[in-house]
């Protein structure tokens, strides 16, 4: 292979290898938007993740504390295999909604205020990289005196709303737009280090091709002259 060639093809797997550094980088500055649902102390709240069953069929899925990472869930609290739950961390979480329908959707059992935060639901599809995930961040506040304890986080209809629920849908608007200003700004400094990161990619690329060059001149000549003194 000549010297002119080899480097040829260097340049071009760096390239490819600099374009897909560029991809990978830039699909994370996207906006991910977190569900949020408002639970109160000593009430159940579900937390939804639903996927269709007829068409997938019964698949692996967990729940974890943090949002959904690549692989699996961060910090796993529920995991079922085959639509069989294998591994609970606390009596307290539990899957109530029919499963063989495709509903995973998470229920935490008298909600205290440690149970705040962000869950994350993954449902694992077939095919690559087709897992289905969901992010919810989950409030718990004090709960209204004239409710029971027992009493779900069932949203309000239009017919049927009080007062206090269009408090809670305020406050739910609230926290998310919050979070999204707050996603916002991630993804403007993610945007940053993906340019910043470009570039000093090309200007290593473009420093170490000229230093190349000088090499491939001196062994294009040596073997030149060995040809002249044969």
């Amino acid at each position: 292979m000549s010297p002119r060639f080899g480097a040829l093809l260097y340049k071009r797997v760096h390239m490819r290898g600099l374009g897909y550094l560029f991809l990978s980088i830039l699909s994370q500055v996207r906006s991910e938007a977190l569900k949020v649902i408002i639970g109160h102390v000593g009430h159940r709240v579900t937390l939804p993740c639903a996927y269709d069953a007829r068409v997938q069929g019964l698949v692996s899925f967990c729940w974890g504390r943090g949002k959904v990472p690549t692989f699996k869930c961060s910090n796993r609290i529920l995991a079922a295999e085959d639509g069989e739950v294998f591994f609970i961390s606390d009596t307290r979480y539990q899957l109530l909604g029919r499963v063989g329908d495709g509903n995973v959707s998470l229920t935490i059992l008298n909600a205290q205020p440690s149970d705040a935060g962000v869950y994350g639901c993954r449902v694992e599809l077939p095919g690559w990289f087709n897992d289905y995930k969901v992010n919810t961040y989950l409030v718990v506040e004090e709960a209204p005196s004239d409710q029971p304890g027992t009493q779900d986080n069932v949203p309000a209809t239009a017919g049927t709303q009080k007062e206090g629920d269009d408090d809670t849908t305020k406050r739910t608007k609230q926290v998310e737009d919050g979070l999204k200003a707050f996603q916002e700004v991630g993804n403007i400094c993610r945007l940053a280090a993906v340019v910043s990161i470009t570039v000093l990619f090309i200007l290593v690329f473009i420093s170490s091709g000229r230093r190349s060059c000088p090499r491939q001149h001196v062994t294009t000549s040596t073997v030149e002259n060995i040809y002249q003194i044969v």
